[in-house]
This record gives structure tokens, C-alpha cells and sequence, in this order.
């Protein structure tokens, strides 16, 4: 039997430095996200950040948390919800990070005699610290605990029609009435060196401003070419002029070269440049959580009216939307129906 699991970053129990605490320790000590050797990782994350960064992320996840709890995986589970009534075949919910975990997941689908299961990372680009990070730990969990499983993963779907067009017809409708200066696509940051791991051609990406453009075997796993791409299809089905619209990646560790520009100092700099009304979209993530509501609709909103600007729209994800839902299920009933996955 065919099952689903649909897997997303996941978030801390609670908005207390108690709970954050051991949730960073998991997402930083991972080495698809701080690909250094363990002994440095570990003296970089247990002896240095878990020291200071536990309450300053509690925190930032306190001015964000809801009453059901953390943003993100309330999204999830609505938009689990709503997926599950659309398909034909078992679906479980899991969270690379935190619970409910991917074990449980799996287990929950074998539960129910699934033995088939599609893998779904809720990322729409390809990157180590989201995608494969998450299909690793599945293989190991894999051998280790349902050898008779077999995986299917649902690749980056950060060129597909069906998830452009809702992304388009999201920000249309949130920009409806809106009469913006400048519309921001800020995707989530990575370190350079990640982009060069991931070249599968060993020599195509050298990030100068070409490669991107240029066709090559490297885009199926380049985060940075996906995210100038879903940009550009995006612009082109909004209609949107150039000079209207710009990119840019947010976080970044001090010390290493992460991708340019950075979505702050990108804001900060444009009210002098006369852009006084800035909306902001984070295609990124699928849902909102930390980075899109407390880092963009909080700090980058502030900050921009700091140095000038005079509105800021902040775009939210597609999150549990109908027609991302329908998207979503969609994609699973042409799997389950056939041997392939068809978008």
C-alpha cells in the first residue's frame, strides 16, 4: 500500500529557553545545516551558541507563538488536514526537528500497511540544511526500523506550474488595492560553500553572476538558481516590471560567506531610494513560522520605517491555503495512481 509523509522543519515545544534549547541543539548540531566536523561543530554550537541563543530565540518565538502553539506546525497541521480529506491513500505529518518526528510518522504509516511511502519535504527549493537533510535521516530510520518500506521523494518543486500559479495568485491577492513601490522576494539564506556541495557537475557553480543563467546538470540541486527562478516565473506572471521587484536571501553566521544581498541591509537601504511602500514575500518557506513572521513582519518592517519608509506589507506563505491544498493533493492522487510522480 501507498502512504505519504509530509515533512516540514518543525519548531521547539514551548517559546522558554528549557524548550529552545535542546530544539537548537538538534537543527544546529545537524551536518547537513553546520556541515563542519562534529568536534567543531560541537564546540561551536554546545560551547558557544547554546550558551547565549537559547534565550534570545525564546524570545523572538515568544512575540510570534499562538495560543494553539508554534505557528509552523499549527499551519501544518491544518494544512495536513485539509490534504487528508483530498486523497485516497494514508497521510502522516512529520517535523525534521522536534515533534511530531519522522520515526513517528513513518511508524504511523505503517500502522495502516503502507509499505510505499512518498517522502515529502514542504520545501520548494532544493537545499542540504531542508532537503536532504530530510531524506537522509528517513533512509537511516529506514534500514533501522522498516527495512520493507521503500521511498519515493518528491523532488524541488520550485519550477512546477501548479505551485508558481498559486504563489502568483497569492501575492496578487494580498497585494489587491495595495499600491506598493517595490515588491521583495527574500528567500532564506545559505553558506556559499553549500551551493558548491551540491553541484553535481563539480565545476558549474561559481556564483558570479552567470552560472545561474546558464544551463547545466547543477540547477536539479542548486538552491541558488531555483530561487532566482521561482522569481523570475513569478514576476513574469504577475507582470511585474523590472526596477519594481528584487531578490534577496535573509540569515546569515558571522564568518562565513552566505548568499548575497542580504535582505536587511537591502531594506534598510530603500527608502533612501525612494521606495517609501515595501511588500515583502518569503517563497522559501510554505509556511509561515520565526523567520517570516518575527524576522521579516517584525524586525524588517521596524527597521524599514527606521530609516524612512512609510508602509510595509508583509506577504504571508501559502501556509493552508485552498488551492495550495488542492496543489498538494493533486500531486499525491497522480502518485498514487501511477508508478511515477507527475506534476
Amino acid at each position: 500500500m501507498k502512504g505519504v509523509l509530509l515533512v516540514n522543519l518543525g519548531s521547539p515545544e514551548s517559546p522558554t529557553p528549557k524548550d529552545v534549547k535542546p530544539y537548537l541543539d538538534e537543527f544546529l548540531m545537524d551536518k547537513y545545516v553546520i556541515d563542519v566536523p562534529f568536534l567543531l561543530r560541537a564546540l561551536l554550537v554546545r560551547g558557544i551558541i547554546l550558551q547565549t541563543r537559547p534565550k534570545k530565540s525564546a524570545a523572538a518565538y515568544a512575540k510570534i507563538w499562538w495560543d494553539e502553539g508554534s505557528p509552523l506546525v499549527v499551519i501544518s497541521k491544518r494544512m495536513f488536514a485539509k490534504v487528508k480529506q483530498q486523497v485516497e491513500i494514508p497521510v502522516a505529518l512529520a517535523m525534521r526537528y522536534g515533534n511530531p518526528s519522522i520515526l513517528s510518522g513513518l511508524q504511523e504509516l505503517r500502522d495502516k500497511g503502507v509499505t510505499e511511502v512518498l517522502l515529502f519535504p514542504l520545501y520548494p527549493q532544493h537545499a542540504m540544511a531542508s532537503t536532504t537533510t530530510i531524506l537522509v535521516l528517513a533512509e537511516e530510520l529506514r534500514k533501522k526500523h522498516f527495512p520493507e518500506m521503500k521511498f519515493t521523494s518528491v523532488p524541488a518543486f520550485y519550477n512546477k506550474p501548479d505551485y508558481l500559479q498559486n504563489l502568483a495568485d497569492s501575492i496578487k491577492g494580498h497585494l489587491q488595492g495595495y499600491d506598493y513601490d517595490h515588491l521583495l522576494f527574500s528567500y532564506h539564506g545559505i553558506p556559499e560553500r553549500h551551493i558548491r556541495k551540491t553541484d553535481i557537475t563539480k565545476s558549474h557553480c561559481k556564483i558570479d553572476g552567470s552560472c545561474c543563467n546558464t544551463p547545466s546538470p547543477a540547477h536539479e540541486f542548486c538552491y541558488r538558481h531555483q530561487c532566482y527562478e521561482t522569481t523570475k516565473q513569478v514576476v513574469k506572471l504577475l507582470g511585474i516590471p523590472e526596477g519594481k521587484y528584487s531578490q534577496t536571501f535573509q540569515s546569515r553566521l558571522a564568518g562565513d560567506k552566505w548568499l548575497t544581498p542580504y535582505t536587511d541591509v537591502e531594506v534598510n537601504k530603500m527608502p533612501e531610494k525612494g521606495i517609501k511602500k515595501l511588500a515583502v514575500v518569503t517563497p522559501a518557506f510554505v509556511s509561515d513560522c520565526l523567520e517570516t513572521l518575527e524576522e521579516i513582519a517584525m524586525e524588517a518592517n521596524h527597521e524599514f520605517k527606521v530609516h524612512g519608509g512609510e508602509e510595509f506589507l508583509a506577504i504571508p506563505c501559502l501556509n493552508d491555503g485552498d488551492d495550495w491544498c488542492k496543489t498538494v493533493s493533486k500531486w499525491i492522487n497522480n502518485w498514487a495512481m501511477s508508478k511515477n510522480l507527475n506534476y
